[in-house]
């Protein structure tokens, strides 16, 4: 007897064969006993997944002697003709070699017969999205309503460039791409019966290569047969199909995570002199990064992750100095990186610049956190900045300080008790409100546009405890009944309670013309900082003057920073 592959050898014969696709078999079983069979059915997905193999099964459940069952005997005439391709019952039609008109009429003057041994004619067209629009069109009426012994079954890679009025008159089933951890069960099985010894990590990476075909993971398996013999290691699956392991692929993106660029660029080498596919390991990378992003995001990471519990420490490791955003900038570097591959004369270079860029995007620090670390010191609550922490998080979380944003650590003191708060400094608020009032107005204006208008108007007249007094020209004051509506009145309290740092109220009244339009043009002097000189007199802050302000001087220090141009 010729020799036979183990993809054909192990194609499953049952239902309860087929790995993987158990919300369609568990379906076509149920259609079966309750005889609910519709007359066309359609089998989406990718390559290798049993699109075939579940028809086949189909068409013997509802041929069998001993049927229509849904366990067919595999014994009868019929089962063995249907499994060995010869049953003239069951036409399997390949779409892309038979897609014209021509085909499709002589299909049409065909299921006009009874079928000659079973109960039902099947019509398996592989590859359906082959056809052509005119031999689409020539099949819709046979579709809609074929003769009550005829069953099409169609199988497609593409459903999208199939006639939306083909779909509707079939029940659809989209096929899952098969979970590595259940392709890595099926060979397995399959070593086991041939008497394979082969090692956990060598399946691991026959089913990684396979992107969840079970029919590529048999091929190769039965091509690393004939390579190696009864012995296989994963060094020779990598190396007959040019994968890179999972522990150098760990050890890269631990690299790239710390920004060792001398490490990345030596894996970059030792990978191309190895022959290794370099747009695979673009891909794979994509993989390993997408399950960093799980274990930084998701509380039990090991229900997301197809992964054993090695490989999930190693990410959990790598997870623990960095952050989302982070991850998120390399993935993005990676995802162009893989798109421009396929067009690159030279991959390694390609390679090489990209994870580079990587490197940096995951240790240098976002514009984000320095502007948080800003907003920290300005608080008063100068709190280290945690490298593994996203922007915006209040605890920063877990992993060692970034060596660019961590200030050295104040000696620790005594407690102190809070001084008591001092008085609210009315005057010096009210100069405060005058000079920001033109910003004050586009803040009011982007909660309450129609008040921006009437402020333009009016100015501060005199800031309380609890109030501020905003005064209208009396060319205008006809305008206060009418702008002092809830919503106004809330967009005003709401800009200046952020400016005063407490809650007050505001009251529109009246004010004469010379005071409103004194404020508009005051320039009056106000509390300055140390160093600055009175602008009312033409002065100017030098750039020794901001170096003195506390808060500058703080920022210098942790950014190692200097001055480059002052601008007022």
């Amino acid at each position: 007897m010729s020799y036979e592959v183990l993809a054909r050898k192990w194609r499953p014969q049952q239902f309860d064969q087929v790995v993987g696709q158990d919300h369609v078999t568990l379906t076509l079983r149920n259609a079966i006993e309750t005889d609910r069979i519709a007359h066309a059915y359609l089998f989406v997905g990718p390559r290798g997944i049993g699109k075939t193999s579940v028809a086949r099964i189909f068409a013997k459940a509802l041929n069998c002697k001993e049927g229509p069952s849904a366990t067919p005997c595999d014994k009868c005439d019929v089962c063995r003709e249907i499994t060995a391709g010869t049953c003239l019952d069951v036409l399997e039609i390949d779409g892309a070699s038979n897609n014209g008109v021509e085909q499709v009429r002589d299909l049409r003057e065909t299921v006009k017969y009874a079928p000659t041994v079973g109960a039902y004619k099947i019509y398996i067209i592989d590859e359906v999205h082959m056809l052509s629009v005119a031999a689409f069109n020539a099949l819709l009426k046979t579709l809609e309503e074929p003769p009550p012994h005829v069953k099409f079954v169609f199988a497609t890679t593409e459903p999208e460039k199939i006639l939306p009025t083909i779909i509707s008159r079939c029940q659809r089933f989209d096929l899952r791409r098969i979970p590595v951890s259940l392709i890595v069960d099926r060979l397995e099985q399959i070593a086991a019966e041939e008497k394979i010894k082969i090692t956990d990590d060598a399946l691991l990476a026959i089913a990684r290569g396979s992107e969840g075909g079970l029919r590529d993971a048999e091929s190769a398996l039965d091509q690393l047969i004939s390579f190696k013999g009864k012995e296989i290691e994963e060094e020779d699956v990598l190396s007959v199909f040019g994968l890179v392991s999972r522990a150098v692929l760990e050890k890269l993106a631990g690299h790239i995570l710390a920004g060792e660029m001398k490490d990345v660029i030596g894996s970059v080498a030792r990978l191309d002199e190895a022959g290794k596919d370099l747009q695979r390991a673009v891909l794979d990378l994509m993989a390993h990064f997408r399950n960093l992003l799980i274990c930084l995001n998701v509380d039990d990471p090991e229900d997301g992750l197809d992964l054993g519990g090695s490989q999930v420490a190693v990410l959990k490791e790598q997870a623990a100095g960095t952050n989302t955003a982070r991850v998120l900038r390399v993935t993005t570097i990676l995802s162009e990186t893989e798109n421009r591959m396929r067009f690159a004369l030279c991959r390694r270079t390609l390679l090489e610049t990209a994870l580079i860029r990587c490197a940096r995007a995951a240790t240098v620090v976002s514009l984000d956190e320095i502007l948080s670390r800003i907003n920290a010191l300005r608080d008063g609550a100068p709190k280290p900045l945690k490298k593994n922490a996203a922007p915006g998080d209040s605890d920063g979380g877990a992993g060692q300080d970034s060596p660019e944003l961590s200030p050295a650590a104040p000696a620790e003191k005594e407690p102190v008790p809070a001084p008591a708060a001092p008085a609210p400094r009315t005057d010096a608020e009210l100069h405060m409100l005058r000079d920001r009032w033109h910003e004050i107005i586009d803040r009011v204006g982007k909660i309450a546009v129609l008040a921006k208008s009437s402020l333009v108007d009016a100015r501060p007249a005199e800031v309380r405890v609890d109030s501020v007094v905003i005064a209208f020209d009396p060319e205008f004051a006809g305008e206060i009944k009418n702008f002092d509506a809830a919503r106004n009145r809330k967009a005003v309290e709401h800009v200046l309670q952020s400016l005063l740092k407490r809650d007050v109220t505001v009251d529109f009244v009246a004010g004469t013309s010379e005071g409103v339009r004194a404020a508009m043009a005051e320039e009056s002097p106000r509390p300055e900082p140390k160093g600055e000189v009175d602008k009312a007199k033409g002065g100017k802050r030098s750039r020794r003057d901001w170096v003195d302000e506390p808060t500058v001087r703080t920022v210098l220090d942790t950014f190692k920073g200097s001055i480059v141009d002052v601008r007022e």
